[in-house]
């Protein structure tokens, strides 16, 4: 098959999604993946479709309180290649979904194989085409050629490099009884930061648990990639010196405490060192520690970083990391259905586009298929409601998050439109997915009347 409508690059979860889809709705696809051709990523171990390289599980898949759960369900219900084959395979993991990542590569394999729209090369693509409709899902490993064709299409000088990962914290879980908000100086709006304060005795237990907590390693195939100074672990920072990071990143000058204020003192005190939160969302609910990049484990991280006074209770939308990684700024880069704005016969798709994980990256390239195969017809598809998951994940991706320090995440319940009124937090959760369910149903509903027209 040389009549090819669509060409996509990459056999990953998110272009394996993504031929699924275009091929289901009569678009016929050329999938290129450079394994099976003599080439191979550091991290794969074949050349099957869709493989996992890390774990095996695609989290939890409970779809009335999380938010992961919820996209499972969205996908199934668009007839999702990833989640029918992630089902047929499962294997006992309690309440999360995970899988024989073997017999699920195969069955997404066989079935992309055996569709009659679907051609699978084995090549090695190095530079981006300059015509012709395209989806790019060539994930964090891609090809050092392609990338550098990535670099100059975008007009970014580097795409491999370690991503350094900040935690973020869910707002409404930070204690403002003890925190407050302001900025350096009071620049700016005034009120930019969330400041958690620390007095001597806090800040230096505080400092030895960096010094001791348990970090993780870097993989062979990410030893040599050298990350800059300005992303230096805090941990690594830490080991310089006793007050480094009370002249970095915790430093606490220009921040008055208003909770010390005194007759003497009506504006506070400067505190002995300050963790600083910046909002990371548009919406406002998400905030992430500033300069915290770390490769402390997560359950270190979540242990260490609850002793901070006012995140005693902190819920993490995300933790912290610094791993190799390859990923354009989407929000800046990419239109709404996902086009490259410089270049809008070009689509991305998967964690290129700054989203972590399997599921995310497979929904990913779910919409992007459907956004392909719309255009295709001469048709545009409508955007999936921001009060679902898909529509959530998406709308991160393309606008919801702050172009200057964008990075990777995870779907969380943090990138969804805060709920009307007053909602118990015990009850929050149930009622955000029933808030999504219904308005998946309206979407699909309504994209089923208009192909029925």
């Amino acid at each position: 098959m040389s009549d090819h409508q669509i060409h996509i690059i990459g056999g990953g979860l998110a272009g394996s999604e993504a031929a699924w889809q275009l091929a289901e709705q009569g678009v016929r696809v050329r999938l290129s993946e450079m394994r099976g051709a003599g080439d191979m990523t550091p991290a794969h171990q074949t050349d099957g479709l869709a493989e996992l390289v890390c774990s095996n599980s695609f989290r939890s898949d409970d779809a009335e309180r999380n938010a992961v759960g919820l996209l499972h369900q969205e996908m199934r219900d668009l007839g999702s290649i990833i989640m029918r084959c992630g089902d047929a395979h499962k294997v006992p993991a309690g309440s999360a979904l995970a899988v024989d990542r073997d017999g699920f590569s195969d069955a997404v394999t066989q079935a992309l194989a055996e569709h009659p729209n679907i051609e699978i090369v084995r090549e090695r693509i190095d530079t981006l085409p300059d015509s012709g409709p395209t989806i790019v899902a060539t994930g964090p490993l891609t090809a050092l050629s392609l990338a550098e064709s990535i670099g100059a299409a975008t007009g970014a000088d580097a795409l491999a490099f370690f991503d350094a990962i900040a935690p973020i914290v869910h707002k409404d879980s930070i204690d403002m009884d003890i925190c407050w908000m302001a900025s350096r100086w009071d620049k700016g709006d005034g009120d930019d930061y969330i400041n958690c304060p620390m007095d001597r005795e806090q800040y230096l237990a505080f400092h030895q648990g960096l010094i001791d907590g348990e970090k993780t390693d870097f993989k062979d195939w990410e030893k040599d990639t050298p990350y800059f100074e300005g992303c230096m672990p805090i941990e690594v920072m830490a080991e310089r010196g006793v007050d480094t990071l009370r002249y970095g990143p915790m430093k606490p000058v220009g921040l008055d405490n208003p909770h010390s204020a005194t007759p003497e003192f009506p504006n506070g005190r400067w505190p002995y060192a300050v963790v600083q939160l910046r909002q990371d969302n548009a919406l406002g609910t998400l905030w992430n520690m500033v300069g915290f990049q770390t490769k402390l484990k997560h359950g270190a991280q979540v242990e260490l970083f609850r002793t901070i006074p006012g995140l005693e209770k902190a819920e993490f939308a995300r933790l912290g990391g610094l791993h190799r990684n390859t990923f354009i700024n989407s929000p800046k880069l990419l239109d709404s259905e996902m086009r490259l704005k410089r270049a809008p016969h070009i689509r991305f798709a998967g964690q290129i586009t700054g989203c972590e994980g399997y599921v995310e990256s497979s929904a990913v390239g779910l919409m992007v298929g459907r956004y392909a195969a719309a255009e295709l017809r001469g048709e545009t598809l409508p955007a999936p409601p921001p009060e679902t998951a898909l529509g959530a994940l998406l709308g991160h991706i393309t606008g919801g998050a702050d172009a200057r320090d964008y990075q990777p995440m995870n779907v969380n319940f943090g990138l969804f439109p805060p709920l009307a009124g007053r909602v118990h937090k015990k009850q929050r959760k149930e009622a955000m997915t029933s808030r999504a369910r219904a308005a998946m149903a309206e979407w699909v509903g309504r994209i089923d009347r208009k192909a029925a027209a």
